[in-house]
């Protein structure tokens, strides 16, 4: 498939796509450093610019469009702060700019589930499910927790997934083969545990050691106080959802170590972003950066 990213950040969602065996052939990003991350990482085709400044008519015919616009106004994570009137909001209406330009087989769009949180957001989400319908597309859309899939991270996410109304639609959303409680079964097979912190990164040093590559991280101090980037996590869980940034709020938004005496490392963060793969070390797994 020839795919053509929006709102592509440093390519977590590209990535995914390349292995799968895509070829991103168009992406767009306006954070400068996010592309630069994006270029020395995934390929040098993402254009550095606000898309809403960027012609329908300079995007390249494609298989598929992609993309997570950005998520400030929907996240639960901002409270009382987030509205469905947020400017952010509404760069869906780019999105769909783009993909009724290109009028692609399929589209994907990932977001927080805060956008189907709470009435008026109900309202808002089904609208711009509508507006893709209209736009020609059968759409389908389901929230799923990266730690059902193997990933030892909870991180829910809506992803909707469209295919083009004269397309045989053949999508379905993938059924879980990990789970919170032991021995659930589904379909008559048997899920996996969560996958534990202590199993992905219980083998790496409690300090940071600039020895092994990447395992370095901030110094900013540990303070439990139940926010965002202060809450203590267990080696006998999953760790909680890995954020970007403090939503435009500053302070630490890095997980402290289980160990409550530092943060996470990068190369931790980096290994609680992955799903595991089987019969290779989880020391070995990631590859210097």
């Amino acid at each position: 498939m020839k795919i053509i990213s929006l709102f592509s950040g440093a390519g977590g969602l590209d990535l995914g796509f390349v292995k799968a065996g895509g070829n991103i052939i168009w992406a767009n990003d306006y954070d400068k450093d996010a592309v630069k991350t994006y270029m020395q990482n995934i390929g040098e085709h993402i254009i550095l610019g606000d898309i809403r400044n960027i012609s329908e008519n300079d995007v390249p015919n494609g298989d598929a469009v992609i993309g997570g616009f950005p998520c400030l106004g929907f996240t639960v994570a901002r409270g009382k702060v987030r509205k469905v009137d947020d400017p952010h909001n509404f760069l869906y209406l780019e999105f769909l700019r783009i993909t009724k330009k290109v009028m692609p087989k399929y589209f994907l769009i990932e977001n927080v589930p805060g956008m189907t949180a709470g009435e008026e957001f109900k309202k808002f989400f089904q609208k711009m499910i509508d507006d893709f319908t209209e736009a020609g597309y059968t759409v389908k859309y389901k929230i799923l927790n990266a730690a059902d899939y193997g990933v030892p991270q909870i991180r829910r996410r809506v992803i909707i997934v469209g295919a083009r109304k004269d397309e045989e639609y053949r999508f379905t959303f993938p059924e879980p083969s990990y789970s919170k409680f032991p021995e659930v079964t589904l379909g008559g097979k048997r899920l996996e545990k969560w996958i534990t912190l202590k199993e992905a990164i219980g083998d790496l040093p409690e300090s940071y050691d600039s020895k092994i590559p990447n395992h370095v991280g901030t110094a900013h101090k540990v303070k439990i106080n139940g926010y965002v980037g202060n809450r203590p996590l267990s080696w006998d869980a999953p760790s909680p959802t890995i954020m970007g940034r403090g939503s435009k709020t500053g302070g630490p938004v890095i997980p402290p170590h289980p160990s409550l005496k530092r943060r996470l490392s990068v190369r931790e963060t980096a290994r609680i972003l992955i799903r595991k793969e089987w019969k290779i070390p989880w020391s070995s797994r990631i590859p210097e950066i």
